[in-house]
């Protein structure tokens, strides 16, 4: 599959640090006029049902930042959270960039993916964010704990939040716990771009993430991933979106990947059942049973894969080659 989608544009001048800035009296004052912060103010006036009014992940890990490395050591604590062992120390060479002195959001999400985490970014919602808290799902978020104009860009780990008390819980640089303002965490977390991510075990959905935002969630974690996590993770995709064609397929591609024919076959007859104008699923499906030496129902598949036209046609056509060749020596040999 060829989906692609552009996670985040590059951070310029990325520098994480040890504690949080002595603010001056100019940023201070900034900070203060800052505006109201909206979506706080939206969500301590009407809560989300079903939204707990106070929750805290006590068991998330905690590791302390050095300086620069706030990138993986936020990285190393969810995917500690995903059972998955990192430490700070292994993960610089996967995230750090030295040249600008921090990570960047891409390769936090390719790393958390090469190490075996489904990595999927929110929605800018706050509202999103605790959710996936309440979940049981700790969320990498990215602050600007300065100003626009000389940003001090940080990557935190909120774990936890209280509406009563209007507070946000993070594993922060060298605190373990550090409660936050909600609208203080906010305009530092809008300076970021509102940028959050989760890391979870194969098998584990996000709460609030979509349909498409998953899609193009799993189908970058499959370039990286064993099949067998590829695969768990597709299976459950497909409970929520049993037909989503691209989960379909990608369970299709996964599942030929480790040699499993007969769990390919599957997928994609249910993808060709399902969306039968599907050029791809078609050709998929026409090619497996070829392979498996069910040559009379791979023609007719792979024949209305090339009627349908597009851009696969001629993949399909080169399919259909494939299989009238294999029908002459079949029965040539007869």
């Amino acid at each position: 599959m060829q989906i692609k989608r552009a996670e985040l544009a590059d951070v310029s001048n990325m520098k994480c640090r040890r504690r949080w800035p002595l603010l001056g009296a100019l940023a201070l004052l900034a900070l203060l006029l800052a505006g109201c912060a909206t979506q706080t103010r939206t969500l301590l006036s009407a809560p989300v049902a079903g939204l707990p009014a106070r929750v805290e992940l006590k068991d998330t890990p905690f590791f302390a930042q050095e300086d620069y490395q706030c990138g993986p050591a936020a990285l190393a604590t969810v995917l500690h959270s995903a059972a998955i062992p990192a430490t700070p120390d292994a993960l610089v060479s996967q995230v750090y960039v030295p040249a600008r002195q921090g990570s960047l959001a891409p390769e936090m999400l390719a790393a958390a993916r090469r190490n075996g985490a489904l990595a999927v970014t929110l929605a800018p919602q706050l509202r999103d964010l605790l959710d996936e808290v309440a979940a049981g799902n700790p969320v990498v978020v990215l602050q600007n704990l300065s100003l626009p104009i000389y940003p001090v860009w940080h990557y935190a780990v909120v774990i936890g939040y209280d509406l009563a008390e209007q507070e946000i819980v993070l594993r922060s640089g060298t605190t373990r716990r550090l409660a936050m303002p909600l609208s203080t965490f906010e305009h530092t977390w809008g300076r970021g771009g509102h940028w959050a991510m989760v890391a979870l075990p194969p098998g584990r959905m996000p709460r609030t993430v979509g349909e498409a935002g998953l899609v193009d969630a799993l189908v970058a974690f499959e370039k990286s991933a064993a099949p067998k996590s590829a695969a768990t993770a597709y299976a459950a995709a497909l409970q929520r979106w049993p037909r989503n064609l691209s989960l379909q397929l990608g369970a299709g591609n996964t599942a030929y990947r480790a040699e499993d024919r007969q769990a390919a076959l599957a997928a994609f007859r249910r993808a060709a059942e399902d969306h039968p104008d599907s050029v791809a699923a078609l050709n998929n499906l026409a090619s497996v049973l070829a392979e498996l030496g069910q040559l009379d129902e791979a023609r007719p598949v792979a024949a209305r894969a090339v009627s349908l036209g597009g851009p696969l046609q001629a993949t399909a056509a080169a399919t259909l080659r494939e299989i009238d060749a294999k029908i002459r020596e079949s029965r040539s040999a007869r």
